[in-house]
């Protein structure tokens, strides 16, 4: 009952002083909000990034030139050459490697593609037909290049779906012909949309594909490596199944080791998969979240001292009442239950206030279409408890003042 008197107490304090009221518990309200935003932006961000990971294959796997032991990866072609096309042959031998089902070795630099009086500067991915299985690149319309094209260097290309529309608007791109470094290419398909980036080397939506042969030897002169063939910026395959991707790792090592002749020195390669790259894109993500809510906290602990400010000065107002009420009976942990419950009252609904708040702020962002966001229970559990929290440990010094009053010098205080 005594609770329940307090709690009476602080709402009708709080009725009586509704601007003063209102700006303390701003700080709160701002700080809660921006940490439910933020924790639900940073959950949108992770579903995001698994889902257009997981959308190009859980059982995809990355081998790219250089070592990131040594901080060596790049896609440049330099000293950086030291995987071929008869690497992915190799390893595209059921013999080497059982456990890999397709390999697609890709050489990709950025050039400038114009149709008429329009012109990109975007990537170009020289690449084998084996892409289209190994990437999970559904085709919206037209076809993709064969085997025959790949043999004869031809000059065609499929394009990305955001290359397409930048081209061509909503014109059909297949049958057309575009010019990718002044050299003429007929278009003979469009990739589904897919958003977003995927792996390595940027999104697939803003790329053009053309034959691996014909990027290497037409369009940008092909760099060899130092055991002879002709070098590629990046190898993807595809594990027979998930459960076999370890195996196909260690397997597609063994052979590069082997083919590089790498006895006891660093691998001059890396192997990584999809699964890895997902991790750690998830972890940058939890850190940037993380560390951007804390941030967004420090208005929870502004807001506290706010609190804690209206306390004491609501203490400073209502002396005469605290000895008044000290005179008739109450205890001293009476008057400190009282100041702490409406320093609690003015911090929990400041904290639904901001909940709110944080809701409203991950909808619109949600609406523009930019991410889907997640209100989380857990972030919303964890704001509340902040906010609580704050209540309670700002609220218990100016509580502790009051009850710590002399009766009759609170008596005789104007």
């Amino acid at each position: 009952m005594k609770v329940l008197e307090s709690i009476r107490l602080a709402l009708r304090g709080l009725s009586a002083n509704k601007l003063r009221a209102s700006l303390t518990m701003l700080g709160i309200i701002i700080g809660v909000g921006a940490v439910i935003a933020l924790l639900s932006i940073g959950e949108g961000a992770q579903s995001a990034i698994t889902q257009q990971i997981q959308g190009i294959g859980s059982n995809l796997i990355f081998i790219l030139p250089g070592s990131l032991s040594e901080g060596r990866v790049s896609f440049g072609m330099g000293s950086l050459a030291s995987l071929s096309e008869d690497d992915a042959e190799a390893i595209a031998d059921t013999l080497n490697c059982p456990d890999v089902a397709a390999v697609s070795p890709e050489f990709q630099r950025s050039a400038q593609i114009i149709y008429r009086n329009r012109n990109i500067n975007v990537s170009v991915v020289g690449a084998t037909p084996a892409y289209a299985f190994v990437r999970k690149a559904d085709l919206a319309e037209g076809q993709f290049f064969a085997a025959q094209d790949l043999a004869t260097s031809a000059r065609v290309a499929v394009l990305g779906s955001g290359a397409a529309t930048d081209l061509f608007d909503d014109v059909s791109p297949v049958g057309q012909t575009i010019r990718i470094n002044r050299i003429v290419f007929r278009v003979v398909g469009v990739l589904e949309e897919r958003g977003g980036g995927s792996g390595y080397g940027g999104g697939v939506d803003d790329m053009v594909l053309v034959p691996l042969s014909t990027a290497q030897t037409r369009l940008f002169g092909g760099a060899t490596t130092r055991f002879g063939g002709r070098a590629v910026t990046l190898i993807t395959a595809s594990a027979v199944d998930e459960g076999r991707m370890e195996a196909a790792i260690s397997q597609i090592t063994e052979v590069l080791r082997k083919r590089h002749r790498i006895q006891y020195q660093d691998d001059d390669f890396t192997v990584t998969s999809q699964k890895d790259i997902l991790g750690v894109l998830n972890q940058i993500t939890s850190i940037l979240t993380t560390f951007l809510a804390a941030i967004a906290a420090i208005s929870l602990l502004v807001g506290g001292i706010g609190i804690m400010n209206i306390m004491l000065v609501s203490v400073t107002e209502r002396t005469r009442e605290i000895g008044i009420r000290k005179a008739v009976g109450a205890k001293r942990h009476d008057i400190m239950l009282q100041f702490l419950i409406e320093a609690m009252v003015l911090s929990i609904i400041g904290g639904l206030i901001g909940i709110g708040f944080g809701a409203l702020v991950s909808a619109i962002v949600t609406a523009t279409g930019v991410l889907d966001t997640q209100v989380s229970p857990q972030a919303v559990a964890l704001a509340v408890s902040f906010s609580l929290a704050v209540g309670l440990f700002f609220g218990l010094y100016p509580a502790t003042r009051a009850a710590s009053l002399n009766p009759i010098d609170a008596l005789r205080y104007e």
